[in-house]
C-alpha cells in the first residue's frame, strides 16, 4: 500500500494527541521579543490582573499557533517513505479561549483529507485542536496544511 492509499484510508480520524507543552511566563515574554509584541495583556502580570477579566497575563495566540510543529513532533506518527514535511498553510484558525501564564497545552490531530500535489509530494490537511489542560473549551482550533515529500 502507498503512502497516499495508507493515508487516505485514514481520512476523519484522530491520528494522534501529543504531549502537554509548559506555557511559562519566559517563553512568553522570549515570544513577546522575537515577534515584538509586547501587549500588556501578556508581559505585565500587575497591569494584566488589574485591566483585563484573565487575573494575569496570557500567551499570544500565534505563540499557540506556532507550536504545532511542537505538538507534530510527539503527536502526530511518522509518514512511512517521507524524506521531509513542511508547513503549506493554515485554514480557518480561531482562537477560541486565552491560555494563561502557567497553562500546559496540547495538540490533537485529525486528519481531513490527503492527496497527491505533485509526483513524489502528498499534500495533507490536519484539523488540530489546541487543548488546554484542565479547560473545557481549547485554546485554538485550526487547519494545518502539510506537504510530504518522498
Amino acid at each position: 500500500m502507498s503512502a497516499l492509499e495508507d493515508l487516505q484510508g485514514k481520512i476523519g480520524q484522530e491520528l494522534g494527541v501529543s504531549d502537554w507543552v509548559e506555557i511559562s511566563q519566559d517563553r512568553i515574554s522570549k515570544f513577546a521579543d522575537v515577534t515584538e509584541d509586547h501587549q500588556f495583556i501578556h508581559v505585565n502580570e500587575e497591569m494584566a490582573k488589574q485591566f483585563t477579566p484573565f487575573g494575569g497575563t496570557i500567551a499570544h495566540g500565534f505563540l499557540t499557533l506556532s507550536l504545532l510543529s511542537r505538538f507534530a513532533e510527539t503527536g502526530l506518527p511518522k509518514v512511512g517513505g517521507a524524506k521531509m514535511g513542511m508547513n503549506y498553510g493554515l485554514n480557518k484558525v480561531r482562537f477560541l479561549s486565552p491560555v494563561p501564564r502557567g497553562s500546559k497545552i496540547r495538540g490533537r490531530f485529525v486528519l481531513a483529507s490527503a492527496e497527491e500535489k505533485a509526483p513524489g509530494q502528498i499534500l495533507t490537511a490536519y484539523q488540530v485542536t489546541a487543548e488546554i489542560d484542565g479547560a473545557d473549551k481549547p485554546a485554538m482550533v485550526a487547519e494545518w496544511l502539510t506537504l510530504l515529500f518522498f
